[in-house]
């Protein structure tokens, strides 16, 4: 079990939870998660009566290849709907997808209480002091280069134990910062081909000896789709074969944009594994 502290509110994960996903972006890679600012609480109402437990949105899209924006640009996207989904769902656990700290401590100011860093604090010198300082906590992900160039870096004697290696220097680092609440994103797609995915899914209980919530970012992503050659649009039952692994490997949070079909896949695997 664990708990974790977003500004106050305590979320007590004692069962694999979902984060429902809000890409206020017009070149996601799924057409499916993009949105405008005006559809932003007509989703985050469904995600929530569909069973998501926390809402994560970004203004900037990471697939392999993307334009980054900067973090003026990313705020313009983001910072008014943040706003709206505190104001209509002050229940809401809201998660704000960013690289940049000025992004952060101004979507935390907004109404967010988790960051989540595809970077680990790698692309923002002043990430890591600054979730200590907003006392959130902070999903750290593994990824090498940046989302523009992260394939080329796809290369690993063993990728898993050099992921989690990573994350044994990270959590250093973090507790060193002073952020409390971390949570281990293994990054999957990002720097890593579609067998390291595969890898990094089959061993993915090594990851426990960390004692850190894990979360997995599966949802519609190549390593699905170029596996079946279907589209993204077409991935949603790969999507949950995948996830179905996943928590049966020790996940404890799964992000993803079709969030009751998620919260089944945790039901049934759940059931199934009280049998």
């Amino acid at each position: 079990m664990f708990t974790l502290n977003c500004k106050g509110r305590l979320l007590v994960v004692d069962k694999p939870i979902v984060m429902g996903i809000l890409n206020i972006t017009p070149d996601s890679f799924y057409s499916g998660s993009r949105i405008n600012e005006n559809d932003v609480l007509r989703k985050t109402e469904k995600m929530l009566a569909d069973g998501a437990s926390i809402i994560d949105i970004g203004g900037q899209s990471t697939r392999p290849g993307s334009e980054q924006i900067g973090a003026d640009e990313e705020l313009k996207r983001i910072i008014s709907s943040i706003e709206n989904l505190a104001k209509h769902f002050p229940a809401a656990i809201i998660s704000v997808d960013t690289y940049h700290a000025k992004v952060a401590k101004e979507a935390v100011a907004a109404g967010a209480s988790i960051i989540n860093d595809i970077s680990g604090g790698d692309l923002d010198d002043e990430m890591l002091s600054t979730v200590a300082e907003l006392k959130v906590p902070y999903i750290c992900m593994h990824m090498k280069g940046n989302p523009a160039n992260m394939q080329q870096h796809a290369v690993y004697d063993d990728v898993t134990k050099e992921v989690l290696d990573h994350f044994i220097q990270k959590n250093d680092a973090c507790k060193k910062a002073g952020i409390n609440d971390v949570i281990i994103d293994p990054g999957f797609g990002f720097a890593k081909t579609i067998s390291q995915n595969f890898a990094l899914l089959k061993n993915l209980s090594v990851f426990k000896m960390l004692e850190r919530p894990i979360l997995i970012g599966l949802s519609r992503k190549s390593t699905i789709y170029k596996t079946l050659n279907i589209t993204p649009e077409e991935s949603l039952n790969g999507s949950t074969v995948l996830h179905t692994i996943s928590l049966l490997n020790g996940a404890n949070i799964l992000r993803v944009h079709d969030v009751k079909e998620a919260v089944e896949t945790i039901r049934l695997t759940e059931a199934y594994q009280k049998a």
